[in-house]
């Protein structure tokens, strides 16, 4: 690592992706910076109707561990997060998080997370592992990610339960490994590329289970372009894999 930017010891990011969470964001905030002095708050928002940058704005003013990266429009999970791993590397941040917006994304876990990354150099957030673990959901979209994640199993041949999860934990040296600006994609397709390209690396992939409630505010920002996506992402990392072209 380039000596300008020296890594914090044992700092750690959390990126949490905004578009129209200004309810959530202002409980979440607090409940993360209260679990562990070593974390960190980066918000992403792309222009948010509600206000939800303009709060975290202010905020962070006042607050050192509260960050703000405002983009023009919206964008998409996938370059939300790229733009964040770019931030944290610079930064210096030893580890960095994927988390959801609307609670979705318990942050008891974030300590769990924090002892198991010591053992991995990626750690998932499983909604799998033990059984089904998603409270809130329909049956159809349960089944759709359950047997997404089987699909992608089978096809990349990733030993993962929950590859399409977004509750995750990386060391930087796994971001550092991964050509971040050929990251294209984004929602369940993003969280698989990420995953897979990470351990076709040959980085430790740790999964630890959690229990994922759908969101009490705000809007879910699943849709069908995002599931064709997905579908369509596990056959070219398969391709790109046996070609050698990750």
């Amino acid at each position: 690592m380039n000596k300008v930017h020296k890594i914090m010891n044992e700092k750690s990011l959390v990126i949490i992706p905004t578009y129209n969470e200004l309810d959530n964001i202002q409980k979440l905030i607090p409940d993360v910076l209260g679990r562990d002095q070593s974390l960190d708050i980066l918000v992403v928002d792309d222009n948010s109707p509600d206000g939800t940058a303009n709060y975290v704005e202010k905020l962070s003013n006042s607050l050192e561990r509260v960050k703000l990266i405002k983009r023009e429009k919206k964008m998409g999970l996938g370059t939300a997060y790229i733009e964040g791993f770019k931030f944290a590397l610079a930064n210096g941040y030893k580890y960095i998080f994927e988390m959801d917006a609307d609670f979705s994304h318990d942050p008891r876990e974030l300590k769990r997370f924090l002892r198991n990354i010591k053992e991995y150099d990626l750690v998932l957030g499983s909604r799998y592992i033990t059984g089904v673990n998603v409270v809130n959901w329909p049956m159809r979209r349960l089944l759709l990610s359950y047997f997404a994640n089987f699909y992608t199993r089978i096809i990349t041949g990733m030993p993962v339960k929950d590859a399409t999860g977004g509750y995750k934990c990386f060391k930087r040296e796994v971001l550092e490994a991964i050509n971040l600006d050929e990251v294209k994609s984004n929602g369940y397709s993003f969280q698989i590329e990420m995953t897979f390209k990470a351990w076709k690396k040959g980085f430790r992939i740790g999964e630890i289970p959690i229990i994922f409630i759908d969101r009490e505010k705000g809007t879910s920002k699943m849709s069908k372009k995002i599931v064709r996506e997905a579908v369509l992402m596990v056959w070219k990392l398969r391709l790109k894999s046996i070609l050698g072209k990750l």
